[in-house]
């Protein structure tokens, strides 16, 4: 059957974003953006930069912004005098597949009122992603969202119910034995149509959105320092200490407890995208090899 569950459409999800640092800084010409914390998002306020990836070299002017994922690398270099904000903002919970690099011209036309706040109110460098700053950083994804939405001439009101449903369920209880067959009948689809829905529909796979969920939700756990980290195991649907450590230190480059007591999320979101730098086949099988536990304990 390759229709999904009438209402479904009802509850569907929009993306979730996590983001603990937003900063304003000046780069003198020819200086880079490239060090520790790298940003994953940037807001142009003044001069002209260029956004260097594998990629290509892509000029970023006065009022463009660019959101980068942490897989991608990239370099900032000022072309001239140039201020910018930059946060440590990254998708927890993908409703789209957005493309990485994602360059929004004149965001800061489009969205004045966002690009407003972001111009006055920066956040420092908070050690742990608080309610104020999560809602600061879903409100600047919503913007970036909306505006690759509108060149991309979609309808943000008709995503695919089926992915949509699964979605919304996975992220409301994070720690249930979850397998493919499981989201799949939930869905009314075979394990194949499903994976293929949420490829075309966020680029990702069942199983890593799950796993994303999961670690959004050990992420917030983990900021408790009284809760043992064996109980964040299990409330995120690990059957053991020792797997949810794997899985963690595979998608962060840092076990639990060591992250507890590392700076910002941002600093946890670079080592991630040094590991895929430095490591990217090695990480990859690890973060396999656990997809593949995580289902067979489940089931």
């Amino acid at each position: 059957m390759e229709t999904a569950q009438a209402g479904t459409a009802a509850a569907v999800p929009g993306s979730v974003w996590e983001m603990s640092s937003l900063r304003h800084v000046r780069l003198p010409a020819g200086m880079a953006l490239d060090g520790p914390p790298d940003p994953g998002w940037a807001l142009v306020l003044d001069g002209a930069v260029s956004l260097e990836t594998a990629a290509g070299t892509e000029p970023l002017a006065g009022g463009d912004a660019v959101l980068v994922d942490g897989r991608t690398a990239h370099r900032i270099l000022a072309s001239e005098p140039s201020g910018l904000v930059v946060a440590d903002l990254r998708l927890a919970v993908p409703a789209h597949r957005l493309p990485s690099p994602l360059v929004v011209r004149d965001f800061g036309g489009r969205h004045n009122g966002v690009s407003a706040l972001v111009g006055k109110c920066q956040l420092g460098d908070a050690r742990r992603t608080s309610f104020f700053a999560a809602s600061y950083g879903n409100l600047i994804g919503a913007a970036m969202t909306d505006s690759w939405l509108e060149e991309e001439g979609r309808d943000d009101t008709s995503p695919d119910p089926a992915v949509a449903s699964v979605v919304a369920a996975v992220t409301a209880r994070p720690g249930e034995p979850w397998t493919v067959e499981g989201m799949a009948r939930l869905a009314h689809l075979s394990r194949s149509a499903l994976g293929e829905r949420f490829r075309r529909e966020l680029g990702r796979s069942p199983v890593e959105v799950l796993r994303e969920v999961r670690m959004r939700e050990a992420r917030r756990l983990l900021g408790d320092a009284s809760r043992p980290v064996e109980h964040v195991a299990f409330a995120v649907g690990y059957g053991s200490a020792a797997a949810f450590s794997r899985a963690f230190s595979a998608r962060h480059g840092v076990a639990p407890q060591a992250w507890r007591g590392a700076s910002p999320t941002r600093d946890a979101e670079h080592r991630e995208a040094q590991a895929g730098h430095d490591g990217g086949r090695r990480a990859e099988q690890e973060r396999g090899r656990d997809a593949v536990r995580v289902e067979e304990h489940a089931s």
